[in-house]
């Protein structure tokens, strides 16, 4: 599956005032990382957001999110939300939300 690359063009900008993220293909679209946790991603109409177990009942009850299904398996914690749902403002608070989980995980690689 192919994905929206105006809507991957929305992530990096509303990540450009980061700089610590990394992004890069995956599941048919691009998905992108905080200190190599992956955060976010786009598909051809929705982007996902990994917001964690703790926060899916307050992610779910946002306009147009949905539990993540891939391959049938439901991928709990990460929540997907139709492209055309989506404010720059509604993008930003989606982007908090999973940033607020990601980035208290420990950074992919580090020693801990």
């Amino acid at each position: 599956m192919a994905h929206d690359k105006a809507a991957a063009d929305r992530l990096r900008i509303a990540l450009a005032r980061r700089t610590d993220y990394t992004e890069r293909a995956m599941f048919g679209g691009i998905c992108f990382f905080l200190a190599g946790n992956m955060l976010c991603g786009t598909g051809r109409t929705s982007y996902m957001f990994r917001v964690g177990k703790d926060s899916e009942a307050e992610a779910l009850a946002r306009k147009g999110a949905a539990i993540m299904m891939l391959g049938g398996k439901r991928m709990g914690g990460i929540i997907e939300v139709d492209i055309d749902d989506l404010t720059v403002e509604d993008l930003d608070e989606w982007l908090a939300l999973a940033e607020r989980f990601v980035g208290a995980l420990p950074a992919k690689g580090a020693k801990t």
